[in-house]
């Protein structure tokens, strides 16, 4: 009979493969070199196969070790959902559900979405945490999260994904800004008019910030921000500086511009309008908390 794997053996796996190197994971994790060494070579025995190789400045999985890294991942999620959710049980709480979503999708509707599913269901604790789309993909997949929300650019095969609600990028710019007496006109704000001023770039190396270079291409031009921020609120306050543009989701700023005294401009192209997706594994995967949000947030879509 083979014997079971460890979950401290995979959980140091996992440090070894994210860091790159042995002797950061064992810092990571508190242990002498040696100890995780040791426990490498016991799963590797218990495997049958190398699980890393030497690579220029550390070690890197090799294919059976990408393999038991997708599984620890899944198996180290399912178990601590396993605890937290026996925790909630524990102190009354009658189930929980992760959610993990975008900027765009947290900077929208979802909170409101989620506070009426909370006065609703009470005793169901919601996590909601922040994430980069590809990793709103991952984390769903491999099952550290139930329910996940990202824009419709994100590429998620496996996945079940359904419509959640949409949003519209309009350009964001100071009070009498040159560009704002074009808002009116035919053709409306166009992408192209805006690359003779300074931009600022929301979230480097993101799906806004690749949507934006790949029309730029198109175009002829380069996107080349004056500066790149983290967050559309650090955004939006450069631009209220007089900084640059930036280009936001108009239902996430339009209560605000006010207030920083900024003019949000749509853009008219067709890219411009965003679907934000619902994104979950196999419904047999879904505790019955999970089946009630998600259903929750697509009605909350349809009304919309």
């Amino acid at each position: 009979m083979p014997r079971e794997f460890d979950p401290v053996s995979l959980r140091l796996f996992v440090a070894i493969c994210e860091e790159g190197h042995i002797a950061r994971a064992a810092q990571r994790e508190a242990l002498v070199p040696s100890a995780l060494s040791k426990r490498l070579a016991a799963l590797e025995a218990q495997v049958g196969t190398p699980l890393l190789r030497r690579a220029r400045r550390g070690v890197e999985p090799t294919a059976a070790g990408h393999a038991l890294l997708r599984q620890s991942r899944e198996l180290l999620a399912a178990m601590a959902r396993m605890h937290a959710e026996l925790s909630d049980f524990a102190a009354g709480v009658q189930g929980s559900v992760r959610v993990v979503a975008s900027m765009s999708a947290l900077a929208g509707q979802l909170p409101e979405d989620v506070a009426g599913f909370i006065a609703r269901h009470p005793a169901v604790r919601i996590t909601l945490d922040e994430r980069a789309g590809r990793e709103v993909v991952r984390e769903v997949r491999e099952g550290g999260a139930d329910l996940g929300l990202a824009w419709d650019r994100v590429d998620a095969p496996g996945l079940q994904v359904q419509p959640y609600r949409s949003d519209r990028l309009a350009v964001a710019m100071p009070l009498g800004h040159p560009l704002a007496a074009r808002e009116g006109q035919a053709d409306g704000l166009r992408f192209a008019d805006l690359l003779d001023f300074p931009q600022v770039g929301i979230v480097p190396g993101g799906l806004l910030d690749q949507l934006l270079r790949q029309q730029a291409a198109l175009l002829g031009r380069d996107y080349a921000p004056r500066m790149q921020v983290a967050s559309l609120e650090a955004g939006a306050r450069i631009v209220a500086a007089g900084l640059g543009l930036a280009i936001l989701p108009v239902e996430a700023f339009a209560p605000q511009a006010p207030t920083l005294g900024l003019r949000l401009c749509p853009l008219q192209e067709p890219w411009a309008h965003r679907r934000l997706l619902l994104l979950t594994r196999d419904d047999r995967w879904l505790s019955a908390p999970a089946r009630a949000l998600l259903a929750h947030l697509a009605e909350a879509a349809q009304a919309d």
